[in-house]
């Protein structure tokens, strides 16, 4: 599996062809790739090089489901470059509605502010976007009453003015690699915060939270899950987890809760960090949990760092996504 992880990575980083388009407002939704520098192998689909607005991208998206649950996206315009790994479960629901309204209601809602990109303005797109899945899995209960257990982790990352703002809700992650002082290492700046119950701190959070369940996270088989269902404590979607009119038959057994359901167990509200880039920052790795799982910080970086790409102007920002 590491090294399959780290040919992986590789396929974004090799040579082999170079895209000339700009990446432009519409910019790249979902998974769809056709065309130089683009390409499928097998479960494999993955993007060489593009341009965007700082300098360039590589993607690469793994199939690990029989249904592809993930989707990613980049867009470049006015309000400078917006990146989006959102890594579903339950099914493919949750993470196409992301993908289609979490970039657009960011835009009306930086609109509102005259173009100015801020913390609270990525975390209302956010909050937008949760109620908007929430309303479609209220019209859609009596018909499709399994798309409430499908929900998306949402890692997004805007370059905005020479500012990174990193948003996340779910156990994806973000990493810098940075150039250290005059040498040739790269160091590895972790840059998101991860809301997974198998982390000490996320299981303290919800203990304070719910201070009157001793059910709130249960370890199943040697892993800590939210109510023994879910790994994650934040996401868009998962709302059978946040409101009770959606925790009731009709509903997957599997998923009700024995008790009634007086208050959100999980929440679509992310942890926004900014960071003011410098000439030292050199790339930034956004994936999901699986490469995680596997590639430390440091080792991701190493990877990256190892397969230098021939550009017309190396002080430019590269970003890889990686998502399965």
């Amino acid at each position: 599996m590491l090294h399959a992880l780290m040919n992986l990575l590789s396929v974004c980083l090799k040579p082999f062809g170079r895209a000339t388009d700009r990446v432009e407002s519409g910019g790249i939704l979902g998974s769809s790739f056709a065309g130089r520098g683009e390409g499928k192998d097998d479960l494999l689909w993955f993007r060489d090089v593009g341009k965007y607005a700082s300098g360039e991208f590589s993607m690469a998206v793994v199939q690990a489901n029989q249904v592809l649950e993930d989707q990613s996206q980049i867009e470049s315009g006015p309000l400078g470059t917006f990146v989006g790994i959102y890594d579903g479960h339950g099914g493919p629901d949750a993470a196409r509605y992301v993908c289609d309204h979490l970039f657009r209601n960011f835009q009306a809602i930086s609109a509102e502010s005259r173009g100015v990109v801020t913390a609270e303005t990525i975390e209302r797109a956010f909050l937008q976007t949760e109620e908007g899945y929430t309303a479609l899995v209220s019209n859609s209960w009596n018909s499709r009453p399994q798309i409430a257990n499908a929900g998306s982790c949402c890692l997004v990352g805007v370059i905005f003015q020479q500012t990174l703002f990193v948003a996340n809700a779910g156990d994806s992650r973000v990493v810098l690699g940075k150039k250290v002082g005059n040498t040739d290492g790269v160091a590895a700046i972790q840059l998101s915060t991860e809301h997974n119950a198998n982390l000490e701190a996320i299981r303290e959070e919800l203990r304070e939270l719910h201070p009157n369940d001793p059910q709130i996270v249960v370890l199943k088989y040697g892993v800590w899950k939210v109510k023994g269902i879910i790994q994650v404590s934040r996401s868009i979607g998962d709302v059978y987890m946040k409101d009770a009119r959606f925790n009731r038959e009709l509903l997957a057994a599997k998923f009700r809760l024995p008790e009634p359901m007086n208050m959100p167990i999980m929440t679509a509200n992310p942890t926004i960090l900014s960071h003011s880039l410098q000439p030292n920052d050199l790339f930034l790795i956004f994936a999901s949990d699986g490469l995680w799982e596997h590639l430390s910080n440091e080792k991701a970086v190493d990877i990256v760092n190892s397969n230098p790409r021939a550009s017309s102007d190396d002080d430019r920002m590269r970003c890889l996504f990686v998502s399965f």
